[in-house]
């Protein structure tokens, strides 16, 4: 009887919450109340740090749950983005990443699939956020050629967004981007009291010069390695940092790849993949790497092709624990924060 009643109950308030449900001011309740709660929670660090966020881990291979290549680097109150695959910009707006913050976009080389979410960073930096400049946009020599193609490509919008919105929030005197070359006689690009980001030339022939970027703030450190082969550049700037994120790519994995495109008579496919085994590194070749500038963790991006799952990803790093154990390979949403004070390196993955 006491089962009964319970059950009865729970069908009267099923039903009571369903009609309520149907009344558009408890629908606006609740609209307001998600909203209020996106607004509210920030997925930035607390405490002060240098911080990365994967931003997009995949390579140009398709992927349903993972985005282009992109790193956002948190160094205090500053924010730096490298790389800007498809969907990325996405991504940090889902995960409600202050725009107003972001300082530069560094570009490690010019590659579709590095560049291809610019205007999207462009635009959301620009409108109601108060930018003092145009988006600022360092990469190697062709960045200019980049960023003027996007400015003219996007003009019309931008004529647009103003018209309906006014200088208040869309202000056309800011609106679109400003290139910058990097001169590697020049290398530290970024240089402050507390921050200094530092480019370097890696190997990813044909395409030149290609960079990795160094991170250092307030005695913490992070490499980007941007798309290379094994390059003993990338481990002489990367000696000693507490993290270095380097691109890994499964060229056990690709290989059978290759064989069943060719069964299948797509030979243009199966030229993509081996033409791609000659300028990217494996993950074994990476703890190498590693091991050899004697970082304090490795983290695999920009994967290709990145694991759909468990079992993938299994396969993926087969061999890397018996290189090294200190590593990560990492999703949309992994995050490094490296507290400054400390040697301590916290990892977790933003939902």
């Amino acid at each position: 009887m006491k089962i009964f009643k319970v059950f009865f109950v729970l069908i009267i308030l099923g039903i009571l919450g369903f009609v309520l449900f149907s009344f558009p001011p408890v629908q606006d309740r609740l609209v307001r109340n998600i909203f209020q709660q996106m607004t509210l929670e920030e997925s930035l660090p607390s405490e002060d740090s240098l911080s990365a966020i994967v931003c997009g881990s995949r390579s140009p291979l398709p992927h349903p749950s993972r985005d282009g290549t992109c790193i956002l680097v948190i160094a205090g109150d500053d924010l730096y983005v490298v790389d800007t695959g498809v969907g990325s910009a996405n991504n940090l707006l889902q995960w409600r990443i202050p725009f107003n913050k972001i300082k530069a976009v560094l570009l490690t080389h010019l590659h579709s699939d590095h560049i291809s979410d610019l205007p999207n960073f462009n635009l959301q930096t620009w409108i109601n956020q108060n930018r003092s400049s145009k988006l600022t946009v360092w990469g190697p020599e062709g960045v200019e050629t980049v960023v003027k193609g996007f400015n003219e490509a996007f003009s019309p919008d931008n004529f647009f967004r103003n018209a309906h919105h006014g200088d208040e929030l869309a202000p056309l005197k800011v609106a679109g981007m400003k290139p910058n070359i990097i001169n590697l006689n020049k290398p530290r690009i970024v240089q402050t009291e507390d921050l200094t980001v530092t480019a370097f030339k890696v190997k990813h022939d044909p395409v030149k010069p290609s960079l990795g970027y160094r991170f250092d703030y307030k005695g913490r450190s992070l490499v980007i390695s941007g798309d290379t082969s094994p390059s003993q550049n990338l481990i002489d700037n990367s000696m000693g940092v507490d993290v270095l994120f380097h691109e890994a790519q499964a060229n056990h994995i690709l290989l059978p790849m290759k064989e069943i495109m060719i069964k299948a008579d797509s030979i243009g496919t199966a030229k993509i993949l081996d033409d791609i085994t000659t300028y990217h590194t494996t993950p074994e070749e990476a703890a190498e790497i590693a091991n050899k500038a004697n970082v304090g963790h490795l983290v695999f991006y920009h994967l290709t092709p990145a694991p759909r799952n468990s079992t993938m990803e299994t396969i993926f790093v087969r061999g890397v624990n018996k290189i090294r154990r200190e590593w990560t390979l990492s999703n949309d949403g992994t995050m490094i924060t490296l507290p400054i004070g400390s040697k301590e390196i916290k990892i977790v993955n933003i939902d």
